[in-house]
């Protein structure tokens, strides 16, 4: 039996070989907090009809690449981009050539930007990434913004396919009064803010409050509120922007409440996210539902048609405390709907509709609300109701769920059905925002498979029949390159060591360019 560390593991499968980020830890040296796992794989494999893994998996097969020169831009320098990349280095093809274009200085996308400070674990895959960038069919063009640096036309006009792995920087809203007053912000800002984004390096979060709420319930709303609570000295350890480590010292809450429009069986956030807070040490965890909740009859219902990981999840919940304990806390709160946000000037509150199990006229079960209210005092509010993607001028859109429209992989035009040729997608873009770092290895096979079956097809934008030099004329705007990364890289590491952090993180332009033309001064000199 093997234990799969929750909080280190990137779901990539490779775990079948040899796991690149040492998740993998016998049942016999876990530590006592962790034996918890066994007991909850020993009950899957309990259920009727639980089968075990099958050691014998297919080959993937992939499509016959030839030497012709192939040439590819990917739009994106983050884990979905960089495993469309891996899939097609790996072929022996030596005519490829990859062009990565990343709008920012630094490349690493969620990687950087959206994995937690305190996983640092999580953020070792960025090394597999990073190795990548040092094959000689990869060029890396640093700050240059496709869709207002190069336009799309330039992109199918000067490239055999385009691959758009640009993920999601936007969040959706909630549609209620005051959710645009002073301190009332999306997850997606205040994680970008302390993990140093330089779009968010002015970014400014109030926390001279007691209370703070995060509305949604999924492992991004778990995090900010872990990064809320948590020991200042431990977020030392990490590498959290200095601004944000800053603000967090000076921080007066005493209590983050997440909450949920639904019941504890729909609960978004994931078991292990869930159990690596309950054993925390510098702060509790704690829920508001009330004692007795899982005796309800429509509660053990719904709860017997439940998948086995949703009762997993539900009873892990249920062994939480009910009442609120002394000292700094996170509530897991659910059957409330926020109905608007409170105060003049500023955050003052959340007034919120309480929700319950019940019948609707076709006799299934729903949540609806009661009709009874509640107004819960707040300083601070994020809103982590999920992300959608931003348009890029010339490439297709869809407003609704913001994405783009693909089929497996290849942009489709909404309005004929036709997909347009050479141009891909992959990533939350393509499939919206789902799955961990690891799902988007999959998702850029399923992608790749398509670009190299129509390059075999000899479907791609470009004739590859067209003479290259052509091509290869196409006036790239200025920007930087792998060398200037590495540099920005360098600095950020030799100032995380001489204050025991594993990095310093850069968040302002200025700042990198600084440490990458410091970087190449010394070596002229």
């Amino acid at each position: 039996m093997l234990y799969v560390d929750p909080e280190v593991c990137i779901d990539c499968g490779a775990c079948a070989d040899v796991c690149p980020v040492d998740a993998i830890v016998a049942d016999y040296d876990l530590a006592v907090k962790d034996r918890a796992y066994i007991e909850i794989n020993n009950e899957y494999f309990e259920q009727p009809g639980a089968r075990g893994y099958s050691a014998k998996r297919a080959l993937r097969q992939r499509p016959a690449v030839t030497s012709d020169v192939l040439r590819v831009a990917i739009v994106g320098t983050g884990p979905a981009a960089c495993y469309a990349a891996q899939e097609l280095l790996t072929m022996a093809a030596e005519g490829l050539r990859i062009d990565m274009f990343e709008r920012l200085l630094v490349p690493g996308g969620l990687v950087r930007f959206g994995v937690a400070p305190d996983h640092l674990k999580t953020k070792e895959v960025a090394n597999g990434f990073e190795r990548i960038f040092d094959d000689k069919r990869l060029k890396l063009h640093l700050g240059v913004d496709v869709g207002r640096d190069l336009l799309h036309a330039d992109m199918i006009a000067g490239y055999d396919a385009v691959i758009y792995a640009v993920g999601m920087l936007s969040s959706r809203s909630l549609g209620i009064k005051g959710e645009d007053l002073r301190g009332s912000h999306s997850a997606a800002e205040f994680a970008a803010w302390y993990n140093g984004h330089p779009d968010f390096a002015d970014f400014s979060c109030d926390l001279d409050a007691e209370r703070a709420i995060v509305i949604g319930n999924g492992n991004v709303a778990l995090d900010v509120a872990r990064v809320l609570m948590q020991n200042v000295g431990d977020l030392h350890r990490s590498d959290i922007a200095e601004h944000a480590l800053a603000a967090l010292k000076q921080s007066r809450l005493q209590e983050v409440v997440v909450l949920g429009r639904r019941g504890p069986l729909d609960a978004a956030f994931t078991l292990p996210e869930l159990l690596g807070l309950r054993e925390r040490e510098d702060f509790a965890l704690w829920t508001d539902l009330p004692l007795g909740i899982e005796d309800d009859p429509l509660q053990q219902e719904v709860t017997a048609l439940a998948p086995w990981a949703a009762r997993q999840k539900l009873r892990a919940i249920l062994d939480l405390p009910r009442q609120q304990p002394a000292g700094r806390s996170i509530r897991l709160s659910f059957l409330r709907s926020p109905e608007a946000v409170i105060g003049e000037h500023r955050v003052e509150g959340v007034m919120q509709t309480r929700n319950a199990l019940t019948r609707n006229r076709d006799g299934k079960i729903i949540v609806a609300p009661t009709g009874h209210n509640l107004t819960e005092e707040a300083g601070l509010i994020l809103r982590s109701v999920g992300f959608r993607g931003d348009a890029i001028a010339g490439v297709p859109f869809d407003e609704t769920r913001g994405t783009i429209p693909n089929d497996g992989g290849r942009v489709r035009d909404p309005t004929t059905g036709d997909t347009l040729r050479g141009v891909y997608v992959t990533g939350w873009i393509k499939r919206g925002p789902s799955g961990v770092i690891g799902t988007n290895k999959s998702c850029a096979h399923e992608t790749v498979n398509a670009l190299l079956a129509d390059h075999s097809a000899e479907r791609l934008g470009g004739s590859t029949s067209q003479d290259q030099s052509d091509r290869q004329s196409m006036t790239l705007p200025r920007h930087y390159e792998l060398a200037d990364w590495r540099a920005i890289d360098q600095h950020e590491r030799a100032s995380g060591r001489a204050v025991g952090r594993p990095r310093v993180k850069l968040v302002r332009e200025a700042e990198m360019l600084r440490a990458a033309n410091a970087v190449w001064s010394s070596s002229d000199g």
